[in-house]
């Protein structure tokens, strides 16, 4: 596969995957502050389930081609791409084992009602959805500075210069 190619798949996967994960952190997951309880249950126990598989697809493209990029790229550019897909990979995995156990809870206490403790377990949910936003939004900056930098190194140089 052509580098080109996987340098446009890294940059839009890490991109769509950061705009989502801030998006949701500045706006759904303050509405969620905002509406009653049982309203957020039951809106965020739909959200889940149909975001689930979309952001699930996201990450993986987005540790997928940075991934490639490593392979494919050399020097500098191939540290900064090794550091979007950590970084991938880490929203990835937070969001395994700190989102989805949560959001599995969240789902039986919209049908049921929630425990004693939920304020806990909810800003526990935001605690882990700021890290993995945290995380999107690095990888997406290492790949724009992965293909920055591979571009320079491949640029034609003027033949005015030394």
């Amino acid at each position: 596969m052509p580098l080109r190619i996987i340098r446009g798949l890294a940059l839009l996967s890490t991109g769509t995957l950061s705009g989502t994960f801030v998006y949701g952190a500045v706006n759904v997951a303050q509405t969620f502050h905002a509406v009653p309880l049982d309203v957020r249950l039951t809106f965020h126990s739909a959200l889940m389930r149909m975001n689930g598989p979309v952001v699930q697809t996201m990450m993986a493209l987005a540790v997928l081609s940075s991934v490639l990029l490593v392979v494919l790229s050399r020097g500098v550019p191939r540290l900064l791409a090794a550091g979007a897909g950590l970084m991938a990979l880490t929203s990835f995995l937070v969001t395994r084992f700190g989102n989805v156990p949560i959001n599995q809870q969240i789902k039986v206490w919209a049908v049921t009602s929630a425990p004693a403790d939920h304020a806990a377990i909810l800003h526990r949910w935001d605690i882990f959805n700021y890290v993995r936003t945290a995380a999107g939004v690095v990888a997406f900056l290492l790949v724009i500075a992965a293909v920055d930098q591979a571009g320079r190194l491949t640029a034609p140089r003027p033949r005015n210069a030394p």
